[in-house]
């Protein structure tokens, strides 16, 4: 008995001291609060406004097109997951409920620190129970905003906690509740990179946080005290936090959703309208950058893209790329930079990378040699074989059609695309005037000296972008005048962007260039009236494409815009019988058709320095036409008709090419090699090392191929006399190494 009388004695005195002790504590902490109080008025804190239009995109970007409209979203924060901040009014209301039971049922009530909740905190610390705190919500945004302010900042002690109250009674004084409320819901962490309820309901549920029930609530507000908890965890945790504990049955739906949590988020709902552009252009969380697109445009740029590439998809075709440019301003109003989905590198920018662009440098050659008074549009080039000595060899370039033309105007040779007269202009002008002139048209990417890229370099044998492509022909479109283009919309400063323009080429050269792109007629020979190169309105195009047809192009302009088209396959390989006609113009047609929808496109004005004659050839090479000269090239004043008479065809051999060297296959016998022997007079007669190949008048045929050595290939009339005569030289067979096969080998 006195055992027990003296243990409650003790007892009883325990639970004296220990109330004085709480009581002691208490005084203390309200003390220490009053201090804390005053020195939160002088603490540092944003606006609500402030903080808000900081983390309005979380960890995005986003870019805007040039009337405000979302294009992209595009994550930059690697840390963490945050979309864009959501009104309080627009969550769930029990989501809300959710979180204030689990995290501070009497923030509605408490000046931002809970003096029971601190109470009822010491109480169990004294006693050696489960350590916990008594952060309110408050206290919690505070970390946050601290965190933010200092990256890696100590969370605990007792100096840490000091200024979390600091901070947090700071908050209470100068915003209201709802709005700690709603920033502390756009910010807390809930799960591994998921921060704010928007990305939280996004990643674990993929729906919005206006639209979560309940268990949902629930377990979104277990996650807050410890995000990376087991499912288990949360699950039991979530039905403590369901109003009243829950019924059995919304407990049991809680603890589905937690245990079938995802282990990774679903994927954001996305802005991917522009997703090359925004890689470009976005450098940091948060920012929101408008630009000139054209939402519309870059909608329909894209879906004109797509369409085109799936109907070519059986011709071994997946990537693409647009680029439209206002012609004024140099604004980029749309900027396609792959196919999406289609493509097997979808995140390539096709509108930046470096390919060869075919034919579409022919325009700047002609336009060079017209300047220059080489040539004007009427001038006689020859479209016959061409075989030019080179440090690495015969260069001997060769026309799309196998067939040649003979003797062709300029207008012509430029619009059918004719490549063995583009390498003889090349010739003319020069390869490193040329490469000087494509570097003035801001093609920095050929680096190389003239040497390097050869003849080749009329026929596209160097790289470029597809922008840069774009704004070299809206140079063109300007009359000759070059300037950036601009991803920005335009400003007002004119003088800025008049300083960075430049003069490339002479209005009068630029028209006739243009004038002679534009001419369905003088392309017919090569493409037809009925092509995609034909539009309703005046518009000036050019296509190319490079060597085994690897990638293809189509660019043109109007009196507003200049539209450039590149298809192929960012993986280098080539396509199956896909042509600038076939692949890149159905595009570009599209494309202008739509731009010019409510108003045709006009054709420009002559410039002072051009004039008009009417031209005749003789012999009959061309149909008479009225064609432009530049003023003084070779046009007399006062004659209004200029006859040019075209030298007499030559007899000649066409293949094989003079000097030709040629390697036999050691895999296939040499009975069954041969050798293609062409010539362009009809009447005349084919030798090999003198001995007759097949009766006069055979001007095509294919001979077996003579053995090693030198062989001599002659042309003559019918009374012997020699009209031309080409060398070849045949290798010996060198034999496959032991093992080798053809596949090892390579192609013969």
């Amino acid at each position: 008995m006195n055992r027990r009388l003296a243990a409650g004695l003790a007892a009883r005195l325990h639970a004296l001291s220990a109330a004085r002790a709480l009581r002691r504590t208490g005084w203390a902490a309200l003390a220490l609060l009053v201090l804390v109080l005053i020195a939160a008025l002088g603490a540092p804190v944003p606006r609500f406004d402030e903080f808000r239009a900081q983390a309005q995109h979380g960890s995005e970007a986003l870019l805007l097109d040039r009337d405000g409209t979302p294009l992209q979203r595009l994550r930059l924060d690697a840390r963490r997951r945050a979309l864009e901040w959501v009104p309080l009014a627009d969550m769930s209301p029990a989501l809300q409920d959710a979180v204030i039971a689990a995290e501070d049922r009497r923030f509605y009530w408490h000046p931002g620190v809970d003096p029971v909740g601190l109470a009822s905190a010491a109480w169990d610390n004294l006693h050696a129970r489960r350590a916990r705190g008594a952060s309110t919500i408050s206290m919690q945004l505070a970390t946050l905003l601290l965190e933010a302010r200092e990256p890696g900042r100590e969370r605990r002690g007792a100096r840490a906690k000091l200024g979390q109250i600091r901070l947090a009674l700071a908050l209470e004084l100068r915003w209201t509740k709802r709005e700690i409320f709603e920033a502390y819901l756009n910010s807390v962490p809930f799960r591994g990179e998921l921060a704010g309820v928007s990305a939280a309901a996004q990643g674990l549920y993929g729906k919005g946080p206006g639209g979560l029930d309940a268990a949902e609530s629930a377990v979104l507000a277990a996650l807050l005290r410890a995000p990376s908890a087991a499912r288990a965890a949360v699950a039991r945790r979530a039905c403590d936090v369901l109003p009243d504990g829950g019924t059995a049955q919304a407990c049991e739906r809680a603890r589905g959703i937690a245990m079938a949590l995802p282990r990774v988020p679903y994927p954001m709902p996305g802005l991917d309208e522009a997703p090359h552009l925004a890689r470009r252009l976005l450098r940091q969380p948060g920012e929101a950058r408008r630009v000139a697109l054209s939402a519309d445009l870059q909608r329909y740029a894209a879906e004109a893209l797509r369409n085109r590439l799936a109907e070519l998809r059986e011709r071994n075709v997946e990537d693409g790329a647009v680029v439209v440019l206002d012609n004024r301003s140099g604004e980029v109003l749309a900027y396609v930079g792959s196919s999406g989905d289609l493509s097997g590198a979808p995140a390539v920018d096709g509108a930046a990378a470096l390919r060869q662009p075919g034919s579409t440098l022919k325009p700047f050659l002609y336009g060079l040699a017209i300047e220059r008074g080489y040539l004007n549009a009427a001038s006689i080039l020859e479209d016959t074989p061409l075989a030019l000595a080179t440090p690495g060899g015969l260069y001997a370039p060769q026309d799309y059609s196998p067939d040649y033309r003979g003797a062709v105007s300029v207008r012509t040779a430029l619009a059918a695309s004719l490549n063995v007269p583009a390498v003889r202009t090349l010739a003319l002008v020069g390869s490193g005037a040329f490469l000087e002139h494509l570097r003035a048209l801001g093609m920095a990417s050929m680096r190389r000296d003239a040497a390097h890229y050869g003849y080749a370099l009329a026929l596209g044998g160097a790289e470029t972008d597809l922008l840069t492509l774009t704004n070299a022909y809206r140079a063109l479109a300007n009359g000759g005048r070059w300037s950036p283009w601009r991803f920005d919309p335009q400003t007002a400063d004119a003088a800025a962007q008049a300083a960075d323009a430049r003069r490339v080429l002479s209005p009068a050269a630029a028209f006739i260039v243009a004038d002679i792109l534009s001419d369905p007629a003088a392309r017919a020979p090569t493409f037809g009236l009925a092509s995609p190169l034909s539009t309703h309105g005046w518009a000036a195009v050019k296509t190319g494409t490079s060597k085994a047809m690897r990638d293809n192009w189509a660019v043109g302009y109007t009196d507003r815009y200049t539209v450039g088209v590149w298809v192929g396959n960012f993986s280098g390989a080539p396509m199956w019988d896909v042509s600038g006609i076939t692949g890149a113009a159905p595009v570009w047609h599209d494309l202008i058709e739509y731009l010019h929808a409510g108003q045709a496109a006009r054709p420009p004005a002559p410039p002072p320095g051009v004039v008009r004659r009417m031209v005749q050839f003789e012999p009959e090479l061309e149909a008479a036409r009225a064609e432009w000269f530049m003023a003084g090239a070779a046009v007399t004043p006062g004659v209004e008709r200029v006859v040019l008479k075209a030298p007499a065809a030559r007899a000649q051999i066409l293949a094989p090419a003079d000097g030709s060297v040629i390697a036999p296959d050691p895999d296939i016998p040499q009975s069954r090699q041969s050798l293609l022997v062409h010539a362009s007079a009809a009447d005349a007669c084919l030798r090999l090392d003198g001995v007759a190949l097949a009766p006069c008048g055979t001007v095509r045929l294919f001979v077996p191929l003579p053995g090693p050595g030198r062989h001599r290939v002659e042309l003559v009339d019918a009374s012997g006399k020699l009209l031309d005569a080409h060398s070849v030289d045949v290798r010996p067979i060198v034999p496959p190494r032991a093992g080798a096969t053809a596949r090892q080998r390579g192609p013969g």
